[in-house]
C-alpha cells in the first residue's frame, strides 16, 4: 500500500537531526572522495571538525563509508543505497509541501484601486476584465493583502472569501465570406464600425477578417490566438466582437460553447 507523504516514515532524515547530519556528510564525502577534508565538510555544513570525525566513525561502523587511509574515505554500496532511499523520501516530502501545502496558500495578483497595506483586508471586484482590490471589507468578495501597493499598482492577495460579483461577457461573431466568395468587399464597413462601438474588444481571425476591420477603420485588439483570447476575455466579463473568416468560425464557437459563453453569429454579407 502506498503511504501518504505526511506519514512519519516519509519525513526520512528530517525526523532526526543525527540522521540529517549523516545524510549531509555522506553527500559531502561522495562529492570529494577519496581525499576527504574533515575541515571542509565541517565548514560546509556548519559543525565542528570533531563532530565530523565522530560522525565518520559512526558511518564506518554502519558500513556506509569505507576508510581507506588517513583522510581517505569512500561511500560504500550500502551508503549509496541509504542516500538514494533518503533522497527519494525527501523528494516525496518536498513535492507534498509544494503541491499540497504551499499550493493551498494561493497568491492572486490584483490591481489596487486605493492604497493598500500588507495584512489589510481588501474588497475584490472585476472591472474591464481585470481583478481589482480596494481597502476595506465592503464587497461580496474579500481577501488579505500580502504586499503593499498604491493605487494603480499590482498587489498580491490571499485568503479569498466570497464570490466576485460580475457577469460573463457576450461574443458577437461576424462571419466574413472567404475571399473567393467576396471576402471583405462583401462586408458593410459602417455596420462593422457600429458593432465595434458597442463592444469592449475587437478580435479578428483570418486575413479576410483583418481586411474587413481595416476597411471599417476599426482598431483590432486581438489578432493571434483569437479562440483562446476571446474566450478568456468573455470569461472576465468583456463583450467581444469577433470578425472571423467563414472557415474560422466553427473553431471559435466550439471553444465558446465549451465554456458556456453566450455568443451570436452574424453573416456579414446579410443585412
Amino acid at each position: 500500500m502506498t503511504t501518504s507523504p505526511t506519514d512519519q516514515d516519509d519525513y526520512g532524515v528530517l525526523r532526526s537531526k543525527r540522521d540529517a547530519t549523516r545524510y549531509q556528510i555522506l553527500v559531502e564525502i561522495a562529492e570529494r572522495q577519496p581525499a576527504v577534508s574533515q575541515r571542509e565538510i565541517a565548514d560546509e555544513i556548519g559543525i565542528t571538525s570533531q563532530a565530523v570525525s565522530n560522525y565518520l566513525q559512526d558511518l564506518v561502523e554502519l558500513e556506509h563509508v569505507d576508510k581507506q587511509g588517513r583522510g581517505r574515505y569512500e561511500v560504500t554500496k550500502e551508503g549509496v543505497d541509504w542516500l538514494i532511499s533518503q533522497t527519494d523520501r525527501l523528494r516525496s516530502f518536498v513535492e507534498h509541501v509544494s503541491e499540497d501545502v504551499v499550493g493551498q496558500v494561493d497568491v492572486e495578483t490584483v490591481l489596487a484601486t486605493t492604497d493598500i497595506s500588507e495584512g489589510e483586508t481588501v474588497s475584490l471586484t472585476m472591472q474591464d476584465g481585470t481583478l481589482r482590490a480596494m481597502a476595506g471589507a465592503t464587497g461580496s468578495a474579500t481577501a488579505v493583502a500580502v504586499t503593499d501597493g498604491v493605487a494603480g499598482t499590482d498587489v498580491g492577495v490571499t485568503n479569498v472569501e466570497g464570490v466576485v460579483d460580475y457577469e460573463l461577457g457576450d461574443v458577437t461573431v461576424v462571419s466574413i465570406p472567404k475571399v473567393q466568395d467576396g471576402g471583405s468587399s462583401a462586408v458593410d464597413p459602417e455596420r462593422v464600425a457600429a458593432l465595434a462601438e458597442s463592444h469592449d474588444l475587437v478580435a479578428v481571425a483570418g486575413v479576410e477578417a483583418l481586411a474587413a476591420a481595416t476597411g471599417a477603420a476599426v482598431e483590432v485588439d486581438i489578432r493571434f490566438g483569437s479562440a483562446t483570447a476571446v474566450q478568456e476575455a468573455a470569461t472576465k466579463g468583456l463583450d467581444v466582437l469577433l470578425l472571423a473568416a467563414a472557415d474560422h468560425v466553427s473553431s471559435h464557437t466550439d471553444t465558446l460553447g465549451d465554456q458556456n459563453i453566450n455568443y451570436e453569429v452574424i453573416d456579414a454579407a446579410e443585412e
